[in-house]
């Protein structure tokens, strides 16, 4: 991977000094900077302090010593919407990945993980930061504005803080109202898995949008469910 200009910032927080090290070194050796912290309270002063400005993307160890990897991934969400966040956990437990998911993390990788699997999921997800180039200005859909040049979202003139997952999600399924995605269309559109992937994230990523676009989310307005195809947006 050849970069051109300033490197992207990564902040690995993981305990296992071995783990931590050798993840370290296979980032610099793909150009990336890297900052690390071996529990989370070290990870959130790092974030706090000047030099967080710089870090735009975090690889999150979800058991960590102390506060956990759900509370930190909770308290970086509190702190920024747009960081991106993935999770790494030594389990392909079903009840650890969802509460990660809904903590605010926008991918997860099970360790062990190759170096190849981890670096193409951090390229991905700071793809998914960047702007969308949407050629529309703008989208006000009963009272949701979607700004898609700003790539802001406003709800009856209210700021709704989106992660970069969470962002092109709606800006996907928005530009097209009642078109149906399935959960595989959107998980190679935006998460770059162009496998068969975990619909988890899919999921996880909906239902928090829910949370901060629908009135009730339970009769979501905005971000419907097509049982047995996947969802679309609307109909209004």
């Amino acid at each position: 991977m050849v970069i051109i200009g300033p490197m992207p910032h990564v902040l690995l927080i993981e305990d296992d000094a071995s783990v931590r090290d050798g993840m370290e070194l296979v980032l610099r050796r793909h150009g990336y900077g890297v900052d690390t912290a071996a529990t989370g309270e070290q990870a959130l002063a790092l974030l706090a302090e000047e030099g967080g400005a710089r870090i735009e993307l975090a690889v999150l160890d979800l058991m960590l010593p102390g506060m956990d990897g759900f509370e930190v991934c909770r308290r970086i969400r509190a702190r920024s919407a747009t960081l991106p966040v993935i999770m790494l956990t030594a389990r392909g437990d079903d009840a650890d990945i969802v509460t990660g998911l809904e903590a605010g993390a926008d991918d997860y990788v099970v360790k062990p993980v190759t170096a190849p699997v981890l670096e193409a999921r951090i390229r991905a997800a700071l793809r998914r930061a960047e702007p969308s180039g949407q050629a529309r200005e703008a989208d006000d859909l009963a009272g949701l504005v979607i700004d898609r040049a700003g790539l802001t979202v406003t709800k009856h003139g209210v700021p709704v803080a989106l992660p970069p997952s969470e962002l092109r999600l709606l800006l996907e399924l928005s530009a097209s109202p009642g078109r149906v995605f399935s959960r595989e269309q959107l998980l190679e559109s935006i998460w770059d898995h162009t496998f068969l992937g975990d619909s988890r994230l899919v999921d996880a990523a909906v239902a928090r949008l829910r949370a901060k676009l629908e009135d009730t989310p339970g009769k979501p307005r905005y971000v419907q469910t097509v049982r047995g195809f996947g969802y679309r947006f609307g109909p209004l």
